[in-house]
């Protein structure tokens, strides 16, 4: 089976040297992806502060990621999902219930250590279209 990379120009670049997802047949796995946004200036990027809208940007990369791939949102299978602080749970999952409104994926949620500044991180499964 060949093995597939992919990136989105649309993620901004992080420290790690990672390929955002990798795909092998109709499986594309997407790597841990947190709220990081393009900034004002070219390379730049910026955190937005709160979990809601950390939650929020997290997710727009891993939708634009999930392009990239040939897949969606509405493709995803299984996510894991890692918070800071798990007393920000609600304001995570509403969130993320405004993007799988219906037949949301699997999900393993828990409380973690991240980069600093970032409260959510999420990695997927997600299948081609």
């Amino acid at each position: 089976m060949k093995r597939e990379v992919y990136n989105s120009d649309k993620v901004p670049a992080g420290r790690a040297r990672i390929s955002h997802a990798a795909a092998a047949g109709d499986l594309v796995f997407v790597s841990g992806m947190v709220g990081r946004q393009a900034g004002a200036t070219p390379g730049s990027a910026t955190v937005p502060a709160g979990t809601a809208a950390q939650t929020r940007a997290t997710l727009e990369n891993l939708k634009a990621v999930l392009e990239a791939s040939g897949s969606s949102l509405q493709h995803v299978l299984k996510t894991n999902c890692f918070l800071t602080n798990m007393d920000n749970f609600n304001d995570f999952n509403t969130v993320w219930e405004s993007y799988f409104p219906k037949d949301p994926p699997a999900r393993f949620c828990v409380q973690a250590r991240l980069g600093p500044g970032f409260e959510v991180e999420i990695d997927a499964v997600a299948v081609k279209r």
